[in-house]
């Protein structure tokens, strides 16, 4: 499978630009997902690889060959969009080999691409039947046969999901992941969706106003984000943050805000010993809130209960710290009751350390 890289990708409508300076590489095989709120450029980049978009300036490179001044056809790609774009007339084996009936290939081998793309995608019963005869996650799943029987070395998905409902999602979630483990290609796919990202990519890259905020494993990411954005963008429910203020009481170091004061532990004191500012922000993943009543006030949160969401085995609660909204992630047969005033009990090691102006996580 060939290398892709991005180099200094940027791209202009007009005098406005939506991408600055893109560089990224991604390895053979992988399975790459570019993630990021509407807007943030994500799509705009794929729509570049595949050659639907003109590059304003920067390279795109497969194999260490430059690209963008090929048309789409000539970049061995093949695309799976966001509204399936099937041929209502012609049935499923048609529209899987529509790309390879207009290349002329002799039929046998036609027939058996279909066969083999059709068992791994589930459609084999399905292949006499039109689109307006099958649901939508298998409408989903004809496009993306319909990429895989061409035989490209890279498949480019822009949000294949966002058209299904919740069930459909989590099941064509799961096909996809079975289907990566058959499908040995290049993949790269967008979604808004940091849950998709999370549970299919080997590489997560994060993208904010066109530009990209960092890139990793789903664990990296999750457990080491490079500033608030990520920390905030990953994660359901999303991280909490709070702004304390650094100080001494006693001889101990405590990190002070409206309604907590927490001690730190050396290792805490080591993390902040190169910030200059007497502001730090804190982020506080709501599984890491630990309830507990005994907790000494130097290292839990006391929240007044406001809301309780109950979602199966797990409830969020959402609290109010000293006029903060923070959210709580418990086992739903805890006991608690509304407008309660509860103990948080807070582990340093799991906190995360901002700088407030720059945003940058502290290492």
């Amino acid at each position: 499978m060939p290398s892709i890289q991005l180099q200094q990708l940027t791209k202009l409508y007009g005098k406005v630009q939506v991408l600055h300076g893109i560089d990224l590489d991604m390895q053979d095989a992988e399975f790459t997902v570019l993630v990021g709120p509407s807007g943030c450029g994500k799509s705009t980049t794929l729509r570049m690889i595949a050659g639907l978009e003109t590059v304003s300036s920067g390279e795109i490179f497969i194999d260490g060959r430059p690209i963008s001044h090929l048309e789409p056809k000539d970049r061995d790609l093949a695309m799976v969009f966001q509204d399936y774009a099937l041929y209502p007339h012609m049935n499923v084996a048609n529209n899987m080999s529509f790309a390879l009936r207009l290349q002329k290939r002799p039929k046998k081998e036609i027939n058996q691409k279909i066969q083999e793309v059709a068992a791994i995608l589930g459609l084999t019963d399905y292949l006499h039947r039109k689109p307006a005869e099958l649901s939508g996650g298998q409408r989903q799943r004809v496009a993306m046969g319909r990429a895989l029987t061409r035989d490209s070395s890279t498949f480019l998905f822009d949000e294949p999901l966002s058209n299904l409902d919740a069930k459909l999602r989590t099941q064509m979630r799961a096909e996809l992941a079975m289907m990566r483990k058959r499908v040995h290609k290049n993949m790269i796919y967008v979604t808004h969706d940091q849950i998709e990202a999370m549970t299919l990519a080997d590489r997560i890259v994060v993208m904010h106003s066109g530009r990209i905020q960092q890139q990793g494993t789903p664990e990296e990411l999750f457990k080491r984000p490079a500033n608030k954005f990520v920390a905030g963008f990953l994660g359901t429910p999303p991280m909490n943050f709070l702004t304390a203020t650094i100080g001494q009481q006693g001889g101990q170091t405590h990190l002070s805000g409206p309604g907590f004061s927490i001690s730190c532990d050396q290792h805490t004191i080591s993390r902040i010993a190169d910030h200059k500012r007497p502001q730090i922000d804190i982020g506080i993943r709501p599984s890491d809130l630990v309830f507990d009543p005994q907790a000494a006030t130097h290292e839990s949160l006391e929240l007044h209960v406001d809301v309780s969401e109950y979602v199966g085995a797990q409830s969020v609660l959402i609290g109010n710290c000293a006029g903060e909204k923070v959210m709580v992630e418990l086992k739903s047969d805890t006991p608690i009751a509304l407008g309660e005033r509860l103990k948080f009990r807070i582990n340093l090691a799991d906190v995360h350390l901002f700088d407030p102006v720059s945003e940058r996580a502290l290492r």
